[in-house]
């Protein structure tokens, strides 16, 4: 949210619909890298067929998928949403 808001207030930002795409951009390959890595950390413990861990395991990689997906997907487009209307109010 707050690269957001510099993105918007930067001088030579241009219009301030490229504040919410530019910052996903910049925020996509953190992201993903560390849902990469802490998935490839469950993954051992999935494999390793543990009866208290593996379930344990398949339920946080799940978890942090779905979190993945709403950060990237339905948190910016809500934003936008939330700020075609503080405009307009």
């Amino acid at each position: 949210m707050e690269l957001v808001r510099r993105l918007f207030s930067a001088p030579l930002a241009g219009p301030r619909s490229r504040g919410v795409p530019g910052s996903r951009r910049q925020r996509l390959r953190p992201i993903l890298l560390t849902t990469a890595t802490t998935i490839g950390g469950m993954m051992l413990l999935r494999l390793s067929h543990d009866p208290m861990f593996g379930p344990m395991a398949v339920s946080i990689m799940s978890g942090l998928l779905f979190a993945t997906l709403l950060t990237l997907l339905f948190v910016p487009v809500l934003y936008t949403v939330f700020y075609r209307v503080h405009l307009k109010g």
